[in-house]
């Protein structure tokens, strides 16, 4: 199902990005003390307590805009406020309820939707007793947090957790694949999505905005059973226009969200975008698997395609795992391509490896090519294998992970991808401390 959509909402320079970052585990978001830094949205799929959510950052909320860049911070702001299933309403201690704060209070109130208050920069005592002051925005009991310091964090996500209905309850048949069709507005995704079915079941049109809401369609291929989800981009009645790419996004994160494989369709006319980039990352981010569907290859001379495919192989480079089809879902052509491929990556996402074949895979690794040293301390990793509940993931314990240097994990990546495969899926590997001490005799047993 469908991950909670949660959207952090205030004024500028309340530390939005900062929580995001600390709920992401990761700095994802550029974060500086001048107000109106994040211009762009930012999203971050975050597990808590095993509820898997999507985190929206936005941009500050200015009351009386200046200039047509504020507005549309604005307009997108209303947009995340629109599409969330809940609210983090951030306010900072440090000013108290200000009218700007008043101002948000008003819009959340009218939206029906659970919102949770949290004062952030609470870093004394004293601070604490201010927190007080935040009752009169009638948000109910605010949340005192630091977002820099880690402090709060725990009992603002259990507010959030509380806010949104139970987790629906879903079971897979097995042999049963959920594909999403994402990508930007008008590359042609519900025309993909008709040609695979076979028939009109999406409105096609040549301008974006057609498909007004999420289509999913079941079909039957051989003796497997696929759900197809079209994200066409969405343009609601009454909806600015400024809005209408950041929505779409949202509605095909909710698709890469509940989905096991995302066809990532781009438009070969326009080469590959910037935006295309950013939805590949969201993907890997999920850790769903991908193909990259090229749209509109009809459209490409013969003389260009070889530049196209190096200028889109250099641009995806982060994504080498991923197979590439190339299309034209209008006339029909390398349709019959895709469920195959797709259902290949499906599979390699249900691939379960013995412990004892990922262990001797490490090992040579380690021995072919050591660990650089820090100082004069040594990566030793006691153990790998795959984790149960998680695709594609594997848990390394090892004497201090804070010793594994990005190109070294990369490396073992690299070597996992080419030992087991796993083509179209990234792989995930958790670095965790080792129960016990770990001596050269004992690094990687069986």
């Amino acid at each position: 199902m469908t991950g909670p959509i949660v959207a952090i909402v205030g004024r500028p320079n309340v530390g939005k990005s900062t929580l995001l970052n600390r709920l992401a585990g990761r700095r994802l978001a550029v974060i500086a003390d001048l107000p109106g830094t994040t211009r762009d949205r930012v999203f971050a799929f975050v597990s808590w307590q095993g509820r898997e959510l999507t985190v929206v950052d936005t941009g500050g909320w200015q009351t009386k805009p200046q200039g047509s860049l504020e507005q549309k911070v604005k307009q997108q702001v209303e947009v995340a406020i629109a599409r969330a299933d809940a609210i983090i309403f951030l306010a900072d201690v440090k000013d108290g309820a200000i009218a700007g704060d008043e101002e948000i209070a008003g819009v959340l109130h009218a939206t029906n939707k659970p919102v949770i208050l949290a004062v952030n920069k609470v870093d004394s005592a004293k601070q604490v007793n201010q927190v007080a002051d935040f009752y009169r925005l009638g948000m109910g009991e605010p949340v005192a947090i630091s977002a820099h310091h880690n402090r709060g964090i725990d009992e603002l996500m259990d507010a959030v957790l509380a806010s949104l209905p139970p987790r629906p309850v879903t079971a897979t048949e097995p042999g049963e694949a959920k594909l999403a069709i994402v990508g930007r507005p008008n590359v042609g995704k519900s025309t993909l999505l008709n040609a695979l079915l076979g028939e009109e079941r999406a409105v096609v049109d040549e301008s974006p905005g057609t498909t007004r809401d999420t289509l999913d369609a079941v079909i039957s291929w051989g003796d497997k059973r696929i759900t197809l989800v079209d994200t066409a981009g969405i343009k609601r009645r009454g909806r600015i226009g400024a809005g209408v790419d950041f929505y779409s996004v949202l509605r095909a994160l909710q698709a890469i969200n509940r989905c096991d494989v995302a066809l990532l369709l781009i438009d070969a006319s326009e080469f590959i975008t910037a935006q295309d980039m950013h939805i590949a990352g969201y993907i890997i981010d999920a850790g769903k698997g991908m193909m990259l569907v090229v749209n509109k290859w009809d459209l490409v001379p013969e003389e260009q395609r070889q530049t196209f495919k190096r200028s889109t192989e250099r641009r995806l480079a982060f994504a080498a795992h991923t197979p590439v089809v190339y299309i034209s879902a209008k006339l029909g052509q390398g349709i019959n391509r895709i469920l195959s491929q797709a259902w290949e990556i499906w599979e390699e996402r249900q691939k379960r490896i013995p412990q004892s074949a990922v262990n001797e895979l490490v090992r040579e690794a380690l021995s072919s090519h050591p660990p650089p040293r820090t100082g004069s301390r040594e990566l030793r990793i006691a153990r790998a294998y795959q984790d149960e509940s998680q695709p594609a993931t594997f848990i390394l314990e090892v004497n201090d992970a804070r010793l594994i240097h990005f190109s070294y994990r990369r490396y073992l990546e690299n070597k996992l991808r080419r030992g087991f495969g796993f083509g179209g899926v990234p792989l995930k590997l958790i670095f965790t401390k080792a129960a016990r001490k770990i001596n050269r005799k004992t690094n990687v047993r069986a």
